[in-house]
């Protein structure tokens, strides 16, 4: 048994908060009460005051590059550094290498996530080879533990490949995350097309070819009633096209990461490489959007497109390094620091967006602190300041790295054991 004493307790789910006390056996919350005393026999006291306690974080969109490319991350690593940040459930995305279209290698991707002390779930494709052409037997995927499917890391350019997949996600009751850019559209991915590119001398990633693809996937979405996410949104138009679409359908998600709401494209001239990723930074009009669309509600999710590459990778120039940066030990601080005290979300909002929202799209059992519910907890000191760095990841590739940010998670509790 587990006593977690005197802190001050934010259930996203319920909006319930205040001092309480919360005691959880094996891996389920026994009792959240006032003033509660260890039981008899074996309980370890943990002392939280001065901390909040909240439900464990939970990430729909982390690479953890296994299998294939074990030198950028593995899933032992992966769950090191979602653990570090505060995250106790994960939903993996599926370019590996061989890639997630099968059983065998959900499978095999799913027990090494049991080898772990989080919890590790796992897209399965969209299309056989992220092809973009078949369909992958998503039935069978789903009987083997599918959370849902996604060729993240490519867009499915077929209008009809995709109006089939959602058609047959909905009768399985599963979500479908799109990665939403054209690359007919696109000269070099990963910086904007606007003023980095013009001082780099490279056409770059217009806006167009994320705001075409969102529309047509979200007509799709609405004509099938299937339950979709719009992953990384980085465009305020694409923004707008999700607000409308969710005052027509109950079904429509989306997500931004910690990057798109803090940094624009001008963080390219000053960090490089790791200021690079899919979709890119845009203007600080799109930031303030994205912002604007957590705070209505538009966007409901935080997700941190934790993408690690090595150090070799992301040293060669601008044009020919990979996209992608990690950010699952640093989401929370940046959430604290840039959204909640700047005033725009309150704490238990930015909870709600990056544990019980994301956890209700994939249906997995987390996000909320009840009795009964799953005894996944952190401890948090809102106060403490963090300078991001030394990191459990196996990637170092950051912008953040050196940042004086605020909040640090100074606990993490999966399953009812500190991890």
């Amino acid at each position: 048994m587990l006593l977690i004493k005197n802190g001050y307790m934010i259930d996203p789910k319920s909006g319930k908060d205040g001092n309480y006390d919360i005691l959880t056996k094996e891996d389920r919350i026994l009792r959240i009460g006032k003033r509660l005393e260890p039981p008899k026999g074996r309980c370890k006291v943990i002392d939280a005051e001065g901390l909040l306690v909240a439900p464990g974080l939970v990430d729909v969109h982390v690479h953890f590059r296994e299998p294939g490319f074990t030198q950028k991350e593995d899933i032992s690593t992966g769950a090191a550094a979602a653990a570090r940040g505060g995250f106790t459930s994960v939903v993996l995305m599926a370019n590996t290498k061989p890639p997630v279209d099968n059983p065998e290698t959900l499978e095999y991707v799913l027990k090494r996530g049991r080898e772990t002390g989080i919890h590790v779930y796992s897209c399965a494709n969209v299309t056989e080879g992220m092809k973009g052409e078949k369909l992958v037997p998503m039935k069978e995927l789903a009987a083997a533990g599918a959370a849902g499917f996604t060729d993240d890391g490519m867009p499915v350019m077929d209008a009809a490949v995709v109006r089939r997949a959602m058609e047959e996600a909905a009768a399985l009751d599963l979500p479908v995350s799109f990665h939403e850019e054209d690359p007919g559209l696109i000269s070099e991915n990963g910086i904007n097309r606007g003023e980095a590119s013009a001082k780099l001398g490279i056409g770059g990633s217009p806006r167009e070819a994320e705001i075409a693809m969102v529309e047509r996937d979200l007509k799709i979405a609405l004509e099938t009633g299937a339950s979709i996410d719009i992953q990384h949104i980085s465009a305020a138009e694409s923004v707008e096209l999700v607000r409308r679409a969710k005052e027509l359908g109950t079904n429509i998600h989306a997500e931004a990461t910690p990057h798109h709401f803090t940094l624009t494209e001008a963080a390219v001239e000053k960090y490089g490489s790791l200021a690079k990723m899919n979709p890119p930074l845009r203007t600080e009009n799109d930031r303030m959007e994205i912002i604007r669309g957590l705070v209505d509600g538009t966007i409901d999710i935080i997700a941190t497109d934790h993408a690690p590459h090595t150090a070799e990778e992301k040293s060669r120039p601008i044009t020919q390094a990979p996209s992608g940066i990690i950010g699952l030990e640093t989401a929370l601080a940046l959430g604290i620091t840039e959204l909640v005290d700047k005033g725009y979300i309150t704490m238990c909002q930015l909870l709600r967006l990056m544990s019980t929202n994301p956890a209700a799209l994939y249906h997995l059992d987390a996000g909320y602190l009840e009795e009964g519910g799953p005894a996944d907890l952190i401890l948090i000191d809102t106060y403490a300041r963090v300078i991001p760095g030394g990191y459990a990841s196996k990637a170092e590739n950051s912008p953040f790295t050196g940042w004086s940010l605020k909040g640090k998670v100074v606990k993490t509790i999966a399953a009812g054991k500190e991890v």
